[in-house]
């Protein structure tokens, strides 16, 4: 499985389009990331709720990026249609958040991994849920 995933990104017809995507996921958790610390450390906000709006801010920014490079060829244009794929990808983005979050709480209560460390695997492992979804609903068969 993972070698024909790995296969996919490098060769498959949507491995641009995976590797753009990527890309700007990469950007965006260590954006994330950042805006996370910066609101527990700085904004003495609990590290849950901190995770919740620093990924909420994250998906406005995503969303922007990945309409205007990664799914150039299907990109959402006029106001509606942008206000539109906006809606569906924070109910794309909004869904992962419970798993994101879940691995996030599980890790640093039951495995103690610090919170920054649990976040990046929350990335992770809502990632390729989040890519499968947009590509297929929110920018349909982008």
């Amino acid at each position: 499985m993972l070698r024909r995933f790995l296969r996919a990104v490098l060769v498959g017809p949507e491995a641009p389009q995976l590797r753009r995507f990527f890309a700007v996921g990469v950007v965006a958790a260590a954006f994330q990331t950042g805006l996370l610390g910066a609101l527990v450390e700085w904004g003495n906000v609990q590290y849950l709720l901190a995770a919740i709006v620093s990924i909420e801010i994250t998906i406005l920014l995503q969303y922007g990026v990945n309409n205007r490079w990664t799914f150039h060829t299907v990109r959402h244009t006029g106001w509606r249609e942008y206000a539109h794929g906006l809606l569906r990808t924070n109910v794309v983005r909004g869904t992962a958040i419970p798993i994101q979050v879940g691995v996030l709480y599980a890790l640093v209560s039951a495995a103690a991994i610090p919170y920054l460390v649990a976040n990046g695997v929350g990335i992770v492992v809502s990632g390729i849920y989040r890519y499968v979804l947009d590509s297929r609903w929110t920018w349909q068969g982008g």
